[in-house]
């Protein structure tokens, strides 16, 4: 068995499917568990290839993980520090395989890079193992059965992070414009989000109906991103699920710049807005709303980067990308 640890969030879980597909391939006779909280059971499955979800919903809980058996081979694509590793080791692997750690006794392994894109993070850390791996293997299979709306443009007003909140006025005239130009807009969130996405509906002339947040599930949430027309999202989950399903979008950048979380460069259906020039700013997350590179972005700036991305049928992305 080889057992894999990535206990973190959607987006975490998107940018480790090259590792993971390269982990499939090497070694396809083997079980591979993937150690990571259990309310992304319904992503994982759609990532393809992982046999069993090792529950870990935090690293500072139980010192052992229930994989159910001592596994050959433990793979960190969680991080770098002493935790992780003593973490996986616990279950008694015969091999770890991560990136250097002399804290938690690992020596072996590659250096860490911190100013490194996340895809290509894990990429490399099974380059160095010998596994190869596509970077550009990003792709999620489409939830089967589904009844969520096709063809939606998705404002996403959620995140976790209040650094990534973009303005909800903004968000509004957003939705509002998409609104205008014949967009049949939900807005989407968690359960905690849905006063702000019924404020940002309701600014936007929308009708109640198309205030999701709180009512779509992890997959029924797949589902309406693959089946979309566009989602405009601050950097979070919701915008990796887009770049997965090749689902044209528009993503608001900051405090973290595209460079290590953002979609691949080429590919123009992907729009990413970020204030490079307002990263450096000082910023106090106790007293300020929003991260500065974030509360630069305009509204206006989104709805002409939307316009780049939102083509003609036929001329879309899944054209450009053959």
């Amino acid at each position: 068995m080889i057992l894999v640890l990535r206990a973190l969030g959607i987006g975490d879980l998107a940018t480790a499917v090259p590792a993971l597909r390269g982990l499939r391939s090497a070694f396809p006779d083997r079980t591979l568990a993937l150690a990571a909280p259990a309310w992304l059971a319904p992503l994982v499955e759609l990532v393809g290839g992982v046999d069993r979800l090792v529950r870990c919903d935090r690293l500072d809980g139980p010192d052992r993980l229930p994989a159910g058996g001592r596994p050959d081979l433990a793979v960190n694509l969680h991080g770098s520090g002493p935790r992780s590793h003593r973490l996986l080791a616990a279950a008694g692997p015969d091999r770890l395989w991560a990136f250097a750690c002399p804290a938690a006794g690992h020596r072996v392994g590659p250096p860490w890079i911190g100013d490194e894109h996340e895809v290509r993070r894990w990429c490399r850390l099974l380059a160095w193992y010998g596994v190869p791996t596509d970077p550009a293997e990003l792709s999620l299979h489409r939830p089967a059965g589904s009844r969520m709306p096709t063809g939606t443009s998705v404002v996403h007003v959620g995140g976790k992070d209040s650094r990534r909140r973009w303005s909800s006025e903004r968000f509004a005239a957003v939705a509002r414009a998409l609104d205008q130009l014949g967009h049949h807009v939900v807005i989407t969130g968690s359960a905690a989000d849905r006063g702000i996405a019924e404020y940002v509906a309701e600014r936007a002339g929308l009708p109640a109906p198309a205030v999701l947040a709180g009512r779509t599930d992890l997959a029924g949430l797949a589902a309406l991103v693959a089946g979309g027309r566009l989602v405009v999202s601050t950097d979070t989950g919701v915008g990796h699920l887009a770049t997965g399903y090749g689902t044209p979008s528009v993503l608001l950048f900051g405090p973290e710049p595209p460079r290590r979380w953002g979609p691949p460069p080429e590919r123009w259906w992907h729009r990413v807005i970020w204030h490079e020039d307002r990263a450096g700013l000082p910023f106090d997350p106790g007293r300020d709303a929003i991260h500065p590179a974030l509360a630069a972005i305009a509204a206006d700036d989104v709805i002409e980067a939307v316009a780049e991305v939102d083509r003609p049928a036929g001329l879309g992305h899944a054209a450009a990308a053959r």
